[in-house]
């Protein structure tokens, strides 16, 4: 979608000294991507196809380059957070599918990126960054979502192979991706300690999809079923019974690009916002004029450079540093998600009844942003997170 907003890579918070050079040309990469394309609206009858699509044309425009390492085809030597926020910043901006479909080129090859085989990473990688493959990542169930431990999927080892039973769901890409990181328990260990992951091909016997997901945002989303599915043993990722650290550092990496792409909505809440208060003529002058309007627009630029800050620093301090952050990609995305959700809402609300008409950009985005607060930790488990990081920095202090 083509806008006349000022695009994210000249506005001042790219000046600030978070950013390389090289960031603020793979942006201007993404931009002119995002700009060109005039898609259809993402619907329940389309978007699958739209998503293919989607990754097929950023394949080709070099995009998924951020989505592995250099080794594989990638920009990077590691993944890095800094693109992967930026570039979702621009698209959800412009384009919530296409944000969508980027972040899952990353999420659902990360574990494949950090805990692979040399065979599977030269067998799977480069397709992703050409846009031929299409990933997904298979963590949730109906009963372990937030707690992990609670997982039921079981695997187990017979001679050279492991049989694979039992259900995933909210998967993302499901239904659609050409390959599937399934986390599974493999081992008889308490907690999450006993999971492992794995490499699943939806031509594996055993392997189907058993539900479709629809959703307020149209995104491909499905429940996987595994019936004494049989892989090879070269499958595993990483060591057995080490599924769930991978599944973290994964998200550890692809939490912040969240932030990142509610940033994006926030941004073109605000910037629709600043628009319609400037032309809207009411009570002898404009919408703007009035100071309860201000006070809207007031609160919601200081809610997005906020987050912008803390979203920023994680990336960066992951990249440039090479420190954890657990703690502050959690704060990166609890404060970026919940105060875009805050703007949209707020943008909403000045455009009256226009905001809820379908089709309407307000319309669009406040439907976009909500999934944003559950998926990859819920609000209430960043915080958990960020607290019991604090409590046990205070401990050992």
């Amino acid at each position: 979608m083509s806008t006349a907003f000022l695009p994210l890579h000249q506005r001042e918070s790219m000046d600030l000294p978070f950013f390389e050079p090289a960031h603020k040309d793979y942006l201007r990469q993404v931009e002119a991507f995002a700009d060109g394309r005039d898609d259809p609206p993402a619907t329940a009858a389309n978007v699958d196809a739209n998503c293919r699509e989607l990754v097929r044309a950023m394949g080709a425009a070099g995009l998924l380059r951020a989505s592995v390492p250099q080794a594989y085809g990638g920009d990077a030597p590691a993944i890095e957070s800094r693109r992967l926020a930026l570039a979702r910043e621009a698209l959800a901006y412009r384009h919530g599918l296409a944000d969508f479909a980027y972040a899952m080129q990353g999420l659902g090859s990360g574990a494949i990126s950090l805990a692979g085989s040399e065979a599977l990473k030269a067998e799977i990688l480069p397709k992703i960054v050409s846009g031929e493959c299409i990933p997904a990542f298979a963590l949730s169930e109906k009963g372990a979502g937030s707690d992990a431990a609670g997982m039921a999927c079981r695997a187990r080892l017979e001679g050279g192979h492991y049989v694979i039973d039992g259900e995933k769901t909210w998967i993302s890409n499901g239904g659609i991706a050409d390959v599937y990181t399934v986390f599974a328990r493999s081992e008889a260990a308490p907690g999450t300690r006993g999971i492992s992951a794995f490499v699943v091909y939806p031509d594996d016997p055993g392997f189907s999809i058993s539900e479709r997901i629809d959703v307020m945002a149209p995104h491909p989303l499905a429940t996987l079923r595994f019936d004494n599915l049989r892989i090879p043993a070269e499958r595993l990722l990483g060591a057995p019974g080490e599924g769930f650290k991978l599944a973290m550092r994964t998200l550890d990496i692809f939490r912040v690009s969240v932030a990142g792409a509610a940033l994006g909505f926030a941004r073109r809440a605000f910037d629709e916002a600043l628009a319609h208060v400037r032309d809207r003529r009411l009570f002898g002058g404009t919408l703007g004029d009035l100071q309860l309007t201000q006070a809207k627009l007031g609160d919601m630029a200081v809610a997005i450079d906020a987050a912008a800050l803390l979203t920023y620093r994680a990336a960066w301090r992951r990249d440039a540093l090479g420190l954890s952050t657990t703690r502050e990609a959690a704060m990166a995305k609890l404060a970026a998600t919940e105060n875009a959700q805050s703007v949209v809402d707020m943008a909403l609300q000045l455009f009256g009844a226009r905001g809820v008409k379908v089709g309407e950009t307000l319309e669009s985005l406040y439907r976009e942003i909500r999934a944003l607060r559950i998926y990859e930790g819920a609000s209430e488990i960043q915080k958990v997170i960020i607290a019991r990081d604090a409590l046990r920095t205070a401990a050992a202090a």
